[in-house]
């Protein structure tokens, strides 16, 4: 998810992605420790797009203050 696709979303719909995010996180995680994923850059892609998430979210917090 690219950060231009990540402000047009609403601070919810944010909210609701990096839960999901961090759910398939999780699951990554958990598949790749009992056999090797084909492809373990998942992992990191996973990672960088629940920090840009964070990263407008946060943003916007302190746009609003």
């Amino acid at each position: 998810m690219k950060i231009a696709e990540v402000k047009e979303l609403s601070n919810q719909e944010i909210i609701e992605r990096i839960d999901g995010e961090k759910e398939k996180l999780s699951q990554l995680k958990l598949n790749h420790s009992i056999s090797p994923l084909d492809n373990p850059n998942q992992i990191k892609e996973v990672r960088k797009t629940i920090a840009r998430l964070n990263t407008e979210l946060r943003a916007r917090e302190m746009k609003q203050n």
